[in-house]
C-alpha cells in the first residue's frame, strides 16, 4: 500500500498520514517535509508534486503493458460507452475497465495502477475541463484506439471556444 498525500483546495493529504500509519500503512508519497522519527519502520518518498509523481508511476506501469488500450473522451457519455464496450467484449478478451468515472488527473492514474499483464484489452475514460489537461492524461493512457463520444457544453468555461475544446479532446 502506498499512501499518496495529495494537496487539494479544501484538504491536505499530509493531515492524514498519522491515521494511515496507525492503520498499518508504511509507505508514503509526500511533498511536505515529515518528521519521520514519529513513524518507525515507515518509508517516505518526498517529491515536489505528488499528483505528478502518481501520474509518472501510472505512466510507467502503462508503458509495460502490451494489450490494446481504448481511451474514451467527450463532454458526455464516457462512462456508458466504456461500460457498453466492456460488456460487449468481455466474452472475447480479458477486459480491464477503469472503475466508476475515474477520468480525472487523479482518477486516470489510479485506474491504470490496476492494469496487469493478464489483460488483453483495457478501457479508460479521460475527462478534461481546462486546456492542456489532456496532454498529461494521454501520456498516461497512451491509447491504441481513441473514442470521442460528443462535444457539448460541459466545461465550456475552461476553453476559449468550441474549436479549442475539440482540439484538446482530440489529443487523446
Amino acid at each position: 500500500t502506498l499512501f499518496v498525500a495529495i494537496k487539494a483546495s479544501h484538504r491536505n493529504g499530509h493531515d492524514f498520514i498519522k491515521a494511515a500509519y496507525e492503520k498499518g500503512v508504511r509507505c508514503f508519497l509526500v511533498s511536505d517535509a515529515i518528521a519521520t522519527e514519529s513513524f518507525p519502520n515507515a518509508n517516505f518518498l518526498q517529491v515536489n508534486d505528488t499528483i505528478l509523481a502518481l501520474q509518472s508511476i501510472a505512466a510507467a506501469i502503462r508503458a509495460r503493458q502490451q494489450c490494446t488500450i481504448v481511451g474514451i473522451t467527450g463532454s458526455n457519455g464516457k462512462t456508458i460507452v466504456k461500460e457498453w464496450l466492456a460488456y460487449l467484449l468481455e466474452d472475447k478478451c480479458n477486459v480491464y475497465k477503469s472503475p466508476l468515472s475515474y477520468n480525472s488527473q487523479i482518477g486516470v492514474p489510479l485506474s491504470v495502477l490496476n492494469l496487469n499483464q493478464t489483460h488483453t484489452l483495457a478501457i479508460f475514460e479521460a475527462g478534461i475541463s481546462l486546456t492542456n489537461e489532456m496532454d498529461q492524461l494521454e501520456s498516461i493512457i497512451r491509447p491504441t484506439i481513441g473514442v470521442l463520444t460528443s462535444i457539448g457544453s460541459a466545461h465550456n468555461e475552461g476553453f476559449k471556444d468550441k474549436a479549442e475544446k475539440i482540439s484538446e479532446k482530440l489529443k487523446l
